[in-house]
């Protein structure tokens, strides 16, 4: 009998982790079982890249409510995992989960592999594959550039089973919209795709001392009355899924775990070499002819437009952890009311009876279809979520310190420019030194923001950022004043870090 290929998620060791005490014999990385039996003496995931890790954090989320029967909302839910902190998970519990669903986390599983479809190994399904270059994750596939890796079409390198397990869930939560492999499906054949549901965002995840405190905090409430069973993950469903059933409705997904594990579009299927140690050729297509509606994600901030519509603030490479706290932290600036131009992410809402958390923000910088730019990845020191109730005057305090560096890093990027265009006789817009000066300013606003936070110095909040913005000006500009008119039009500039020369009254 021939032995098929297999990568058991939930016994192969493929999650890296970090433990609380470290010890030579426990092992960098563990499988499904024992990451969630030892999660309270786990510090922390390892998985690497950070949307990778964006994508396991909201897997264990449904894993973490099923076993502890936390998916269920009833009167006493709070009460419930506040009685599982700081004690170790049930190891029958968690056994038992993974005994019920045999196979469903084989990577390779002929019948359900692992959140793949394998009708696509049907050549009348899927005629060609996409090849394992374009699956893996920063690799070059077809005519694109080369970056981190030369790699070839023609003779690609096969990737280890858990790195393909990372771009497959990159693909399935940040996938591109627009040209992917063909698919024919009943009557329908089709070549085109939406973008993944958390394309171009950036998620904030509770993070605690022990890997078990933070999925306990990374749960949300369900609503009163659900049943499990109409609150299934991809794996736990007993079919496949029809690719061209009807959109679902927002009220289709009716829990955390629909909603932690729906709206994806792409449809993957991994193909594995003899041993299942490693994958050399992919399939990449729609999974879904229709566009799905938002799952409302409960780990993004969402922004309001003008006209009254939310939207998720996009992940910005280039944008300090410590700029969102406008969002996380519900922070007022008016000294009236609660803001409402940006909501916090819904699983704050839940965790004040359980202490105060790290917040992870994890993502990837991407246009709205296929561009790629950069993955992100921040931490902030221990916030206290409950900041707007017990301590409004605080909350006001923070959110003036937070909009004065805002402030000054826009009155700075306008100088710059101003300077810039003037000097070399050119249209305002963007140049050179604004982008020198973001890279002066930012870091050492971060470093006073974060620094005035932990000492409570909330006096005078504009000054240090004033200060911090003119001395980035003066590095920006200094080595180009050259004669009378250089000097002349960069102290003009310089102005804006003062709000700009007042417009003279009209005549009355």
């Amino acid at each position: 009998m021939v032995q098929r290929p297999s990568f058991d998620l939930a016994t192969e060791r493929w999650a890296e982790v970090r433990w609380k005490d470290p010890d030579p014999e426990r092992p960098s990385k563990v499988g499904l079982k024992d990451l969630l039996i030892h999660a309270h003496e786990i510090q922390a995931l390892t998985i690497t890249p950070p949307p990778a890790l964006s994508a396991t954090y909201r897997l264990l989320y449904a894993m973490t409510a099923r076993i502890t029967g936390l998916d269920a909302g009833e009167d006493d839910w709070r009460d419930r995992r506040e009685d599982l902190q700081g004690a170790p998970l049930d190891p029958d519990a968690v056994g038992g989960y993974f005994e019920g669903l045999t196979g469903r986390f084989d990577l390779f599983d002929p019948d359900r592999p692992f959140l793949q479809d394998p009708r696509l190994a049907d050549p009348e399904v899927c005629p060609k594959s996409a090849g394992v270059n374009k699956v893996a994750v920063g690799r070059p596939a077809g005519n694109n550039a080369v970056w981190f890796g030369h790699h070839w079409d023609a003779t690609p390198v096969p990737i280890p089973a858990a790195d393909a397990l990372a771009a497959l869930l990159v693909w399935l939560y940040y996938g591109p919209s627009g040209r992917c492999g063909t698919r024919t499906h009943a009557d329908t054949t089709a070549a085109d795709v939406s973008a993944g549901p958390l394309r171009s965002s950036l998620s904030y995840h509770p993070e605690g001392d022990s890997l078990l405190e933070t999925l306990l905090a990374g749960l949300t409430l369900p609503p009163p009355g659900l049943q499990p069973q109409d609150d299934l993950c991809p794996w736990e469903l007993p079919d496949l899924p029809d690719p061209l059933a009807p959109p679902r409705q927002p009220e289709a997904y009716p829990g955390p775990c629909s909603r932690l594990t729906g709206g994806w579009q792409h449809a993957l299927l991994l193909v594995p070499d003899a041993t299942g140690a490693h994958v050399t050729d992919a399939y990449v297509t729609w999974g879904r002819r229709h566009k799905q509606p938002s799952t409302h994600d409960a780990y993004v901030i969402q922004q309001i437009s003008k006209q009254g519509n939310p939207y998720s603030r996009p992940a910005d490479a280039g944008r300090a952890l410590w700029r969102d706290l406008d969002g996380l932290l519900q922070l007022d600036t008016t000294g009236t009311a609660q803001p409402q131009h940006a909501r916090r992410p819904e699983v704050f809402e839940t965790i004040d009876d359980l202490g105060t958390f790290k917040v992870r923000a994890l993502g990837f910088e991407q246009d709205g279809k296929t561009k790629d730019v950069q993955f992100v990845s921040a931490t902030t020191p221990p916030l206290f979520f409950r900041i707007w109730d017990d301590d409004p005057a605080a909350a006001r305090r923070i959110g003036d310190l937070r909009n004065a560096g805002e402030l000054y890093g826009r009155r700075l990027d306008l100088a710059v420019k101003r300077a810039w265009a003037a000097v070399t006789d050119t249209k305002l817009g963007p140049c050179a030194w604004s982008e020198h000066a973001a890279a002066g300013y930012w870091p050492a606003a971060e470093e006073i923001f974060w620094g005035r936070m932990r000492r409570q110095e909330y006096l005078n909040p504009w000054q240090p950022f004033l200060n911090a913005a003119s001395t980035t000006f003066d590095q920006v500009t200094q080595d180009h004043v050259r004669d009378v008119r250089s000097a002349r039009a960069i102290e003009h500039a310089r102005v804006e870090l003062y709000g700009g020369r007042r417009k003279p009254k009209g005549k009355d």
